[in-house]
């Protein structure tokens, strides 16, 4: 590792097949805390490249315990996190509401690292046991329509720098491969990135294979759609800005969507939007996310349409039947 670091520091960019290489090491604990602190500091001094990323995603990919749910034509709603604007649970919150449409949804999601709250936080909170038992994540769809995949139950990788992230509590590159690594690696995807650059890059790539994809960035720093101000999608027919008002909706204040101090008050939060006692705003706001992913999965589906489907999942109480499903033991 320490020839590496000396490379990287004089500017030196890996290979996809270097990449992949040191990401398998790391998983095999080949390297200290330090030196893993190291390297993830460098991919924060400047920005990844599309060889670097890819080749660490290989590396993921192939050392993941997967799961197989491709009976079910999932979809799965993640953003990298990293944003550092510390909203309620939005992409969790926008699984429960598509779940409840009917819509299959293959959740991916992990602890915390620079927010108060990720999504396997809230879901622990719930009383939610992680697993990767194909089987018991199989009945959680047929159930509930949602199962969660705990990231550090399926990648090794993450498992073993996880005391280094939580350490630093910055984002790191492994915030940018999350979305990109889901074990059940269904064909259907609603990815948010925390800004411009990782989203061109996901973009790259997902342009390479067969899925169904839309990657969101707001324009002011947000990893999903925030109605704060215009947001870009990348899909694989292009991309396109869209603002608040093209979808009929008011801008919202970024202190409407304010996520709580610490979990028990983001619990607290999220269960009081999908009781259907949430702020217009905050329903606004998971709402279309919740639209935009319906879209994905079926294309020929209306922005108002999808966004009465998802608000009838909502305000019905099948979004929130899902949770209560999901955790029951």
């Amino acid at each position: 590792m320490k020839q590496i670091l000396n490379e990287l520091y004089q500017q030196k960019r890996l290979s996809k097949a270097e990449a992949k290489q040191i990401l398998m090491d790391i998983a095999a604990e080949k390297y200290n805390d330090a030196h893993l602190a190291s390297f993830m500091t460098v991919f924060m001094m400047r920005p990844i490249t599309v060889n670097e990323l890819w080749g660490f995603r290989e590396a993921l990919k192939e050392l993941a315990i997967t799961v197989d749910l491709s009976e079910f034509n999932a979809i799965d709603i993640v953003g990298t996190g990293g944003d550092g604007k510390d909203t309620f649970n939005i992409s969790t919150l926008t699984s429960f509401i598509v779940a409840g449409t009917g819509q299959k949804v293959t959740k991916h999601g992990n602890y915390s690292v620079s927010s108060q709250s990720g999504s396997s936080d809230m879901l622990e909170s719930f009383g939610y046991e992680f697993t990767n038992d194909e089987s018991v994540l199989k009945a959680q769809l047929e159930k509930a329509n949602i199962c969660f995949l705990h990231a550090p139950k399926f990648h090794p990788a993450m498992k073993a720098v996880g005391p280094t992230r939580r350490a630093l509590a910055l984002k790191t590159f492994f915030n940018m491969l999350g979305p990109l690594v889901n074990p059940s690696s269904p064909k259907n995807h609603m990815l948010g990135t925390f800004n411009l650059e990782v989203a061109r890059l996901y973009n790259y790539i997902l342009q390479e294979e067969g899925d169904n994809y839309a990657i969101i960035h707001a324009l002011d720093g947000y990893d999903e759609i925030s109605l704060t101000g215009p947001f870009k999608v990348y899909t694989r027919l292009g991309e396109k800005l869209v603002t608040p008002s093209d979808l009929g909706m008011n801008p919202v204040d970024p202190s409407a969507i304010f996520g709580g101090n610490n979990v028990a008050e983001a619990a607290q939060i999220f269960k009081s939007i999908l009781s259907g006692e949430g702020t217009d705003a905050q329903n606004n706001v998971v709402l279309t996310n919740a639209a935009f992913a319906l879209q994905i999965v079926d294309s020929k589906l209306s922005f108002s349409d999808a966004f009465e489907t998802a608000k009838d999942s909502l305000l019905s109480g099948r979004a929130k039947q899902c949770l209560e499903k999901l955790v029951e033991k």
